[in-house]
């Protein structure tokens, strides 16, 4: 099999070698990144990490395109089932590759659940709602859970075996450890054909080795490479990635919920879609679109159960819904 960084012609083979060594083993992985990046990582000067790059986007014809031109290219984008009907309505179609999307709430709400249904749907072919692929896990709180993935892909007749063997889990102990994870992707993801990155949680290293606001600075910035390398790792493999993140309470409102996701302004302009959990009526969930560049702010009532992530059965989920809408707090 031959190697694509091959097709670069501008640069000797000791420079490919370099770049393979740090881990840009795709022409897709060299022309999403930064010169400086390239510089630092891969040990090559400034006027060799520009003609790498400019060359790499040269190969992939990157570059000014019209809205049209655009639209064919976003034909090639997939969507991987939540398992929910209105869950999949409420996101256009379900989880959509090229794209990140941020899932929010307090401890309990369904976060990892949602993740582990999604690493069971991702391998199923597209026409079953499914990516046809693997999925990459990054575990930061140690909360991935096998047997729970065992027993959903049981319960929906999969061969729960085959289904832990296509997600690799990457266990994260620092963020330090979680920056050379997120670097590793660009490697890992296109030689072990993963179509679904699930970082959960995002933040919950920088919250517990950067606090108070002497440190706040630095640690936003972490944040934000992360987020950054992990929008151009969907794009440039066409993938999806979805992120969980946590809560803080905002003390000084007093009327309405004072639940904000952390991180601030830096998340919140990296998510290309926002989904806040909550609890709902009894043992009910209520995913809701924050913020979505097409996506309308819709709500969708699920529950979890042995199979993972479903609908509430018809007149339940009306009794629910008129429920939720009766005792929502006057702004």
């Amino acid at each position: 099999m031959s190697d694509p960084l091959d097709n670069i012609k501008v640069v000797c083979r000791s420079t490919l070698s370099k770049l393979r060594e740090a881990g840009f083993t795709t022409i897709e992985s060299i022309a999403v990144t930064p010169f400086r990046e390239l510089m630092s990582r891969a040990g090559v000067e400034y006027a060799t990490a520009v003609k790498v790059c400019e060359e790499a986007r040269r190969l992939l014809n990157v570059g000014l395109v019209t809205a049209l031109e655009l639209l064919e290219r976003r034909k090639s984008m997939a969507r991987c089932s939540t398992g929910s009907k209105a869950l999949d309505g409420m996101l256009g179609g379900g989880i959509e590759t090229q794209a990140m999307t941020e899932l929010y709430g307090e401890y309990g709400v369904g976060k990892t659940q949602l993740c582990l249904m999604l690493s069971v749907m991702a391998q199923l072919p597209q026409g079953q709602g499914g990516l046809g692929r693997s999925t990459l896990y990054v575990d930061s709180e140690g909360t991935f859970s096998p047997e729970r993935v065992y027993q959903i892909a049981s319960a929906r007749g999969l061969d729960p075996n085959d289904v832990l063997n296509h997600v690799i889990i990457a266990r994260v102990y620092n963020s330090d450890h979680q920056s050379l994870i997120i670097d590793h992707l660009f490697k890992i993801c296109p030689e072990e054909n993963v179509k679904l990155v699930v970082v959960d949680s995002v933040i919950s290293h920088l919250r517990g080795e950067y606090p108070g606001r002497e440190n706040l600075a630095e640690r936003q910035q972490k944040l934000n490479q992360w987020l950054h390398k992990l929008l151009r790792l969907a794009e440039a493999y066409n993938l999806a990635v979805v992120v969980t993140n946590q809560v803080q309470a905002n003390p000084g409102q007093f009327f309405g919920d004072p639940t904000r996701p952390a991180g601030g302004n830096i998340q919140a302009h990296a998510s290309n879609h926002r989904v806040y959990i909550r609890r709902g009526k009894a043992k009910t969930k209520v995913a809701k679109i924050i913020d979505s560049p097409y996506l309308p702010e819709a709500e969708a009532h699920f529950i979890i159960t042995e199979r993972g992530i479903e609908d509430l059965e018809g007149a339940e989920a009306e009794s629910e819904a008129e429920a939720e809408t009766t005792k929502q707090p006057a702004e």
